[in-house]
């Protein structure tokens, strides 16, 4: 595809960036919290956009790839048969179509992508997209299994770090607390096992030291759990809501997921009667994963 001269964005996507910066912002009085896979930005052509236009006031952003050495577009992701492509500098592309939020990367690990037979260094890890209107008043991040892995990407189950916010909404005159993690693969499927209850203790911790006790706190993330998992049971225990299956949503996948299993993405709130809306994003597929928006 055609460059535009002296950039790295795509043409085709400028006009949309355009309208995220004239839409600057004459933001709603909701307050709407995303949170999405963004599975290492294979959709990027409907992903980007779809960002810019709906700029949620905070984007919670798992499996971002952040390759600060790359001037490619795009390298290659290689894990025995499991290849897929990787837009090299998702980080860097999320961030020019939401200009007006404060971004925040937070690597689980660097490992090797691949530009045919050339490896090149990669960061992987998650990232929190916060809108300039809102003050970040707190700040936490950490691993929920596992450390850092400076040397690849590791043996599975990987690394996986979490990041929380805690920002001041002026229009509703409150503190509010949100914390996202990207929870552990096991190769074996969605099981429980300690190590996930270890990971969702981990999470929970994370998330009460950055709260104060009357904030109205969220947590949310790709889990990679099933709804009936002891993860959700040890949140729920804390007195969170889980608002995807309590709200009768049966998938939080879509058409681009072939494999069987319909659920990874969780959204959890303690006060549910702040939900001004809730809802799973089918379309447009930005991802194989649904975007979940919540408005307080």
């Amino acid at each position: 595809m055609r460059r535009a001269a002296n950039s790295w964005i795509e043409p085709d996507l400028l006009l949309f960036f355009v309208v995220a910066n004239v839409r600057s912002k004459n933001r709603e009085q909701a307050m709407e919290i995303m949170c999405l896979n963004g599975w290492g930005g294979k959709l990027h052509e409907a992903l980007l956009p779809y960002l810019a236009r709906t700029a949620p006031g905070i984007l919670c952003l798992q499996e971002v790839i952040h390759s600060p050495a790359s001037k490619k577009d795009w390298l290659t992701y290689r894990d025995g048969d499991h290849i897929l492509p990787q837009r090299a500098n998702l980080f860097r592309d999320v961030s020019a179509a939401l200009p007006d939020h404060v971004a925040i990367f937070c690597p689980a690990a660097q490992g090797v992508l691949w530009d045919d037979d050339t490896p090149n260094p990669s960061q992987w890890g998650l990232a929190t997209f916060v809108h300039r209107s809102l003050p970040i008043i707190g700040q936490v991040q950490g691993f929920v299994h596992k450390d850092y892995s400076p040397v690849g990407y590791g043996d599975h189950p990987r690394s996986r770090s979490a990041h929380g916010v805690r920002v001041w909404d002026y229009a509703a005159d409150r503190a509010v607390s949100v914390t996202h993690m990207h929870g552990l693969r096991d190769l074996n499927g969605k099981m429980d096992t300690p190590e996930r209850a270890k990971q969702a203790r981990r999470l929970l911790d994370m998330s009460r030291s950055l709260a104060e006790p009357n904030d109205l706190r969220v947590i949310c993330g790709d889990f990679n759990v099933e709804p009936d998992s002891e993860t959700l049971s040890i949140l729920s225990s804390a007195g969170l809501t889980e608002l995807v299956t309590g709200r009768g949503f049966d998938s939080t996948r879509n058409s681009q997921y072939k494999k069987p299993g319909r659920f990874a993405d969780y959204m959890l709130i303690n006060k549910e009667n702040a939900v001004g809306g809730f809802h799973v994003i089918h379309d447009p597929e930005v991802s194989d994963h649904c975007p979940l928006v919540l408005e307080i």
